[in-house]
């Protein structure tokens, strides 16, 4: 089983920035089971974290010739943009750490809608004297 302090990888990828120009801003990206830790250029800074329960997917990624470019989707539906060298992959490395991570969690069985089915011990249908619904029986 893997731990979260495991480092599945590390490197440098790109986040746009949320002001007004939207600039690349380059991070150290360290990929574990559990997390992204986004790591600023400048040293002492305190890590941005993303947290995979809270990421919904990765998503709209397209390629060109120098940068591959994706969405990470979070479970409030924000959308932080990213981008990273061509080569590199790392959209592809964190949708199979976020697939593994959500195959970890544990699976609730869906909740079936209640559905009324007369008194307790009657089956549907049918009424208490035991004849049919539409009158009484003829026997």
């Amino acid at each position: 089983m893997k731990t979260t302090c495991e480092v599945l990888r590390e490197g440098e990828l790109e986040k746009r920035s949320d002001s007004l120009f939207q600039l690349w801003k380059k991070k150290r990206g360290v990929l574990t089971p559990d997390r992204l830790r986004l790591f600023p250029a400048g040293p002492g800074a305190r890590p941005k974290e993303l947290r995979f329960h809270s990421i919904l997917k990765v998503d709209c990624v397209e390629r060109t010739g120098k940068y591959v470019y994706f969405t990470i989707v979070t479970t409030d539906r924000k959308e932080i943009d990213f981008r990273c060298a061509g080569e590199s992959c790392w959209n592809a490395a964190i949708t199979l750490a976020l697939i593994d991570f959500q195959n970890r969690q544990p699976h609730t069985a869906p909740v079936r809608p209640h559905r009324p089915s007369g008194r307790v011990g009657q089956e549907p249908g049918s009424t208490r004297d035991g004849g049919s619904p539409s009158g009484p029986s003829t026997r």
